[in-house]
């Protein structure tokens, strides 16, 4: 084998992401608001991108709407799959689609079948009548202290209401009192006693465990719920110091219990949450703005990228013609030929995430059209693969389109990731159903439910077998808790409570 130095030619295959192909799958992960910003900083850093109304004695036209050829209809999947040559080729456009109209880019007809119906690249106002007055919506969680208080309030009444109601004033946001029930008496002018059995009545408040003076006390109330609140258990709640040191031995002695049953207490003890507080409220108020319209009319569905939050997005060719004459030096040149390429590239980027967005969401509408029509109990099963297959993009593609994405319709506001659940297979060998809509039964089930006789998950297995859904008990206490709805014990301690107080 010789040593010495020598030459070889060899073929090898690489995929290369190119600064360019990046950022157009950045583009397609950003919702509108992101979407903005963005656009702010590019404006900053690239004097040849401008915003503002377009001049049509000028020759500059509206992208998409001149005859674009193929920069009209090639789709993102194919920018961003090609390769590094084809992909800086297609920033070669003409100058009279130099601008990038964020008007209300909707589907064409073609795109849709049967009763699916979309109005032109115009804006939807002009082609379908004036469109619904959308604005942005606030979704605001609400916060543990009115949870609590609307629950106070549907069992308690006169005196008891008012001290609850200081009672769970003095909850922070992790669930715990923080406050002293002999100087609360005092400053209330009430009995310890009743302060101390209304406190009892805030405990019984969802979430378990609220209201809680220590963290002995909350897993104390969590374990009583769960019906394993035992002699054993209370001694290990009362020794978690010793527990936090890991004295099994001595734990053992002390609850008089073998090495599998202490095993299956601190299991149990580690299924409980010690700040049940966290899970209600905690967030700011955030404004959700749609990205996608959806409003039907004449019976056809109309289809509409939001436009307000995006601004017109053109290249400057009359600026860049004075640069390039003053340019002189070759640095210079490179410079400003590297900023128009960019423009180009980002205008492009721009109008191909608006079509791609259009385009997932006409397949969702025309996937979930039952639910448009008649609410989530006809949501059907949907994987981001069906989508993919129908509109011939990757799998990717429509993930990152659908991420951070809003759409607005008459029934809400929705995330388009809503619209992907899995399926319940059907008891009766039919279609599969979805798991939004499996949950709307359970719902609609125990809000039905008669009060004096709770629905445990076994019933309620039993019944959604009736209405054609197969699935295990398991899966249904898990959408029970998914949806908020306490176990059938707690369930029948809430009403009980209520038809007291009624």
């Amino acid at each position: 084998m010789a040593l010495g130095p020598r030459l070889d030619l060899r073929q090898s295959q690489s995929l290369v992401m190119t600064p360019q192909l990046q950022q157009a799958i950045k583009l397609l992960t950003l919702s509108n608001l992101e979407l903005e910003t963005f656009l702010s900083d590019e404006l900053e850093k690239n004097p040849l991108l401008d915003t503002g109304e377009i001049s049509m004695e000028s020759g500059d036209a509206e992208y998409g709407e001149n005859g674009a050829g193929e920069a009209a209809t090639q789709g993102s999947d194919e920018i961003l799959t090609s390769g590094p040559a084809e992909s800086e080729s297609a920033l070669d456009m003409p100058s009279d689609t130099d601008s990038f109209s964020n008007n209300s880019l909707s589907q064409s007809d073609g795109a849709l079948d049967g009763q699916l119906g979309m109005n032109g690249a115009t804006s939807g106002a002009e082609s379908a009548g004036e469109a619904p007055d959308y604005e942005n919506m606030l979704v605001a969680e609400m916060t543990l202290t009115d949870y609590l208080m609307d629950q106070a309030g549907a069992i308690l009444s006169g005196v008891d209401l008012f001290v609850a109601q200081h009672i769970i004033d003095q909850i922070d946001e992790c669930g715990y009192l923080q406050a002293d029930l002999l100087e609360l008496a005092q400053r209330l002018n009430v009995g310890l006693l009743d302060i101390e059995r209304l406190l009892g009545v805030v405990q019984t408040l969802d979430p378990v465990g609220v209201g809680a003076r220590d963290l002995a006390e909350c897993l104390a109330l969590q374990a009583k719920e769960a019906d394993r609140y035992d002699p054993a258990m209370a001694r290990l709640i009362d020794n978690l110091g010793l527990l936090a040191k890991g004295a099994l031995p001595q734990l053992k002695r002390i609850c008089g219990v073998d090495d599998e049953d202490l095993m299956d207490m601190i299991s149990e003890l580690r299924n409980y949450d010690p700040k049940p507080g966290c899970k209600i409220g905690g967030g700011e108020v955030q404004s959700v703005v749609p990205d996608v319209f959806i409003a039907e009319r004449a019976g056809k569905w109309i289809i509409e990228v939001n436009s307000a939050t995006l601004p017109r997005v053109l290249v400057n060719r009359s600026y860049y013609s004075e640069l390039k004459d003053g340019a002189q030096d070759k640095q210079s040149k490179e410079w400003l030929n590297e900023c128009l390429a960019d423009a180009n590239w980002l205008v492009k980027a721009l109008d191909q995430r608006q079509r791609t967005i259009v385009k997932v969401a006409t397949e969702i509408v025309k996937q979930q059209e039952a639910f448009f029509r008649k609410g989530v109990a006809h949501l059907r099963p949907l994987t981001l693969k069906n989508v993919a297959e129908k509109i011939e993009m990757h799998e990717s593609t429509v993930s990152r389109v659908t991420s951070n994405k809003y759409l607005s319709c008459s029934r809400g506001t929705f995330e388009l990731k809503y619209f992907f659940t899995s399926g319940i297979q059907s008891s009766t060998g039919g279609e599969a159903a979805s798991a939004e809509a499996v949950k709307s039964h359970i719902k609609s089930l125990i809000d039905e439910e008669d009060p004096k006789k709770i629905l445990s998950d076994d019933k309620l297995v039993a019944l959604l077998k009736d209405k054609g859904f197969d699935i295990a008990r398991r899966t249904v206490a898990k959408y029970r808790e998914a949806l908020g709805l306490g176990s059938s014990v707690q369930r029948r301690r809430q009403k009980a409570l209520e038809g007291k107080a009624a």
